[in-house]
């Protein structure tokens, strides 16, 4: 290889590299590889706008500007209400069954965040029993369709970048449909496994709550003991934050002082029992919006808050609301309720003013799960149109010559024009994170083949695996997308392993189909880590989980996903 190949491939692990250290901000580590594929002329800037307007990536985007106005529907509130009825197993399965097959269809991060709330709430099924699998069938339910997930579109983008026609709505569907049917056995079968979780346990979800001791506090001077602050219904003390300084465990006998922070875990039912100590104030009642009526909403992926904290994001101006507690797992939180840094995936409890819901940024920053719902939630006929004219243009586009694209471009201008969503939502909420990971992938991709790395990987692979099977590349490709979902994003694993994946099937002078598609199923089988995948980050923090759970729940549901979709590619897509 020549400097040019060398510098293509230094780019390409930098990319990795990048993508594994900065896994919150995927979208800036591929537009830092647009950039340098540009800068060293390996891609022109009519290579870069023909990516942008890529039939794959439009198609992606326009599902997006539509699931915000399909989210505002009552299709996931009803579908909340009729899953647990019934026996605990008639519960499971029509619960399990009905978000695998609502996720084909609709963001499976939105279905699991419209079951949340229903599922730990239920008295029918153990709520441990429950979650896990709850994310699991939403990931295999988005591998039914190619709209199912936006790794099927991404893989699609890159695939009719590479010249070749768009892959049908329905050619995910067979392998889809026998991974999901096999997996969900294996799913009832060990769901015993699981642990249980006490009604108790799920009523103390280990939020965070702040409160402050006013100057003129009658508990200043005497221990914690003596002011009663250990004995609390359901809330426990936890630490103590003083002059900027962290005490942790905090001692009975530690004497109050004024200006002290007083930071409680536990059920946060039993917040208001704080009130009854004198001058000790909640961090919400500071914004003069403590009530008895409080809302519960989970932080989404693509919110404005996540990577700050509740200050610099301005949350009680930009919301109309005060953050009363915080609650995530899988790390600790610590230290004043107004420091701790935004996740995607965090639980907040929220006591709301008068405007909350009539803010228009709630759906965007937010999954709420109880409590006070935005007023411009769908209803009447609009409600029944965008559902309807939904399921008329998906039918459309696999059953008649008119393609994706097309129905969906009539589609929203339907919504828009009836008043199902507005021109300013589609400005507000206009998916540039998604559109800028694919943009910088197919840039990639395009400079990879540009520098001629493509061709020295492919005939590389020709003569590596010259005389043996097809199929050992095959299994090569899905094991490598399978490692990379589960340590960086899905979306970014396949982006990566695309390129790589084709130029195999170009070297071996065979269907590229079969690799691509063990790309797409590859990058959507994470069942072994909470990170891996959204949905397992929302119900490991809504769950408590530990992480051996998912290990040894997902390990065998993994390896089953893994047999059937590899058995099943070379049939469904020869070489």
């Amino acid at each position: 290889m020549g400097i040019s190949q060398w510098l293509m491939v230094a780019i390409f692990i930098a990319t990795f590299a990048g993508l594994v250290k900065f896994q919150h901000v995927p979208e800036r580590v591929f537009s830092a590889a647009m950039l340098m594929c540009l800068g060293v002329s390996f891609v022109s800037y009519e290579d870069i706008l023909a990516n942008a307007v890529n039939p794959g990536l439009v198609t992606l985007i326009l599902l997006v500007l539509c699931s915000f106005s399909f989210e505002r529907t009552s299709v996931l509130r009803r579908l909340s209400t009729s899953m647990i009825s019934g026996s605990a197993f008639a519960s499971s399965i029509k619960t399990l069954i009905g978000t695998a097959f609502s996720s084909a269809l609709m963001s499976n991060t939105a279905v699991v965040a419209s079951l949340i709330s229903t599922i730990k709430n239920n008295k029918v099924v153990n709520p441990g029993k429950l979650l896990i699998p709850l994310s699991f069938a939403a990931i295999l339910g988005g591998t039914l369709t190619l709209v199912g997930t936006s790794t099927n579109l991404i893989v699609n983008s890159m695939l009719i970048d590479q010249g070749h026609e768009s892959l049908g709505f329905f050619d995910f569907t067979i392998i889809g449909v026998c991974a999901l049917s096999v997996c969900l056995l294996v799913i009832f079968l060990r769901i015993n496994t699981l642990p249980d979780m006490e009604l108790q346990e799920l009523s103390t979800n280990e939020y965070l709550v702040e409160a402050r001791v006013s100057l003129e506090s009658k508990l200043v001077g005497k221990s914690i003991e003596e002011n009663g602050l250990r004995n609390l219904d359901s809330l426990f003390l936890v630490e103590l934050v003083r002059n900027g300084r962290l005490l942790s465990p905090v001692s009975p006998d530690e004497v109050v002082q004024a200006k002290d922070k007083l930071i409680f875990s536990g059920d946060i039912s039993k917040v208001l029992t704080l009130q009854q100590f004198d001058g000790l104030t909640l961090f919400a009642e500071q914004d003069g919006l403590l009530r008895e009526n409080l809302t519960e909403v989970l932080i989404k992926p693509d919110s404005a808050v996540i990577g700050k904290t509740l200050k610099s994001a301005g949350f009680r101006a930009r919301f109309d609301a005060a953050v009363v507690a915080i609650r995530r797992e899988g790390s600790t939180l610590s230290g004043k309720l107004g420091e701790i840094t935004l996740q995607s995936g965090d639980f907040l409890i929220l006591a709301v003013g008068n405007d909350f819901s009539s803010r228009t940024n709630l759906s965007k920053n937010f999954y709420i799960l109880s409590g006070h719902q935005p007023e411009n939630m769908l209803s009447g006929w609009r409600d029944s149109l965008t559902v309807g004219g939904f399921l008329v243009t998906i039918a459309a586009s696999a059953l008649t010559p008119l393609s994706l694209v097309t129905c969906l471009i009539f589609y929203i201008a339907l919504l828009i024009f009836t008043g199902c969503l507005t021109v300013n939502e589609i400005k507000r909420r206009f998916p540039l994170e998604i559109w800028m990971i694919v943009l910088g992938a197919l840039t990639l991709a395009k400079s990879l083949e540009n520098s001629g790395v493509i061709s020295i990987l492919a005939n590389g692979i020709e003569s590596l695996l010259q005389g043996q099977s097809h199929y050992v590349a095959l299994i090569l490709v899905f094991i490598i997308t399978l490692f990379l979902t589960e340590i960086i994003t899905n979306t970014a694993a396949a982006a990566l392993v695309f390129p790589i994946a084709y130029s195999m099937s170009v070297g071996l002078g065979v269907s590229p189909l079969p690799f691509v598609m063990a790309v797409a199923f590859a990058a959507s089988g994470s069942f072994m880590s909470p990170y891996g995948y959204q949905t397992n980050v929302m119900v490991y923090n809504a769950g408590n989980y530990k992480l051996s759970d998912f290990v040894k729940f997902g390990l065998p549901v993994s390896i089953t996903y893994s047999v059937v979709v590899l058995a099943m590619l070379p049939w469904v897509f020869p070489f």
